[in-house]
């Protein structure tokens, strides 16, 4: 009995995270909200990934960027994501580039937008003011500098489509 009411509770910290079991998020309920790694992002997240800026970031239902390990989420210019998004460790979102003449400050330019049901495999580098449409994968090891249409697959250095994709076959939050 009691352990229903500490999963139930776990839920109000992270109410978009409903298709995760609440003993998974339990386990960054303490280093995130006890050891405060990562205490300002409103999703859970690995206790070896980073948020920088995380008021920032938008997301969607059952979508958790960082939930893997390793990952690197920077939000200065904004970043949106739709539900469903899957990251593979190691994943970097960067919304922001250090201007060439001042490393201290930061280039402005579009938020990166992330669709819904979309998979970025492991290491993928999604760089600013890019925009991935809905049901896209992003194999493993690509660096993404240009926008991604709807039911694609991409890959590569940089990020080129592959191929399409076929619908979304689970639930789909979109």
């Amino acid at each position: 009995m009691k352990i229903d009411v500490l999963f139930s509770w776990v839920r109000i910290f992270y109410p978009k995270a409903s298709g995760y079991p609440a003993y998974l998020l339990l386990a960054t309920l303490v280093p995130q909200k006890i050891f405060g790694i990562n205490f300002f992002a409103k999703w859970p997240m690995h206790f070896t990934s980073r948020a920088l800026s995380p008021h920032k970031v938008v997301i969607g239902e059952n979508t958790m960027p960082g939930w893997s390990p390793h990952c690197y989420i920077q939000g200065k210019n904004g970043i949106e994501i739709g539900s469903n998004l899957r990251m593979g460790p190691g994943v970097g979102l960067i919304s922001a580039n250090h201007k060439l003449d001042n490393y201290d400050e930061w280039e402005e330019s579009e938020p990166i937008r992330i669709g819904h049901n979309v998979w970025l495999g492991i290491n993928v580098v999604v760089m600013p003011g890019v925009q991935i449409g809905d049901n896209v994968v992003v194999g493993a090891n690509s660096v993404v500098t240009k926008d991604l249409p709807s039911n694609s697959m991409a890959a590569g250095v940089p990020c080129k489509i592959i191929g399409e994709k076929a619908p979304y076959a689970g639930i789909s939050y979109a």
